[in-house]
């Protein structure tokens, strides 16, 4: 995928993405860099797992916001964060998406906040998921039945590509680059204001 417009302006909108935790975690950071270069408002999420591969401090530093790792946590705040960040949001991104997070999403099971949130976006704003495990996972055929399911739901997807992987296999299963993602979100940020026109 290329990018089209490197001067897209996205200060008009709320992007809320979703870290979960695998390898590619990393590559998250980069994500929420690129948007807070283009002046989108960034809200980030993380699960107990990200938190194992990248701090919430790096995601607090990139995005000038607090980063939400709990269920429990309010900060002041009356309702749940579950609730009023999806609302807020133009558009939610998992990134990466692990094949449990897929899963769960697909089973209705919200146990973290990435899952909770995902669960209560719905009708709230669209979701862009993009996959990141080993070559064998994604091709399992319980990923690919998740991974249907939640297309037919109406869940976006971006990548994943073939190539090297963390575990030392070459395959299917490595999350799309950060750009490739940025581009994603800006295409569905696109149709939806074209949409809501």
């Amino acid at each position: 995928m290329t990018t089209k417009n490197n001067d897209t302006d996205l200060s008009e909108f709320n992007v809320l993405v979703c870290v979960t935790g695998g390898i590619a975690s990393y590559k998250s950071a980069d994500i929420v860099s690129k948007l807070v270069q283009l002046n989108a408002t960034v809200n980030v999420a993380m699960t107990d797992a990200a938190q194992q591969f990248v701090t919430p401090l790096t995601f607090q530093t990139l995005s000038g916001q607090n980063v939400y790792t709990s269920l429990w946590e309010t900060a002041g705040e009356v309702k749940p964060t579950h609730i009023p960040l999806p609302e807020q949001a133009d558009i939610m991104v998992i990134a990466p998406a692990t094949a449990n997070t897929i899963a769960k999403l697909a089973a209705g099971i919200a146990d973290n906040p990435v899952t909770t949130m995902g669960l209560s976006a719905h009708g709230a704003c669209p979701i862009l998921i993009a996959p990141a495990m080993n070559c064998r996972m994604w091709d399992n055929p319980i990923t690919q039945t998740n991974i249907q399911t939640l297309k037919d739901r109406g869940m976006a997807f971006v990548g994943p590509d073939e190539g090297y992987l963390a575990c030392g296999a070459t395959g299917m299963g490595r999350m799309s680059a950060p750009n490739e993602i940025v581009e994603a979100i800006r295409i569905m940020l696109g149709e939806t204001e074209a949409e809501q026109a």
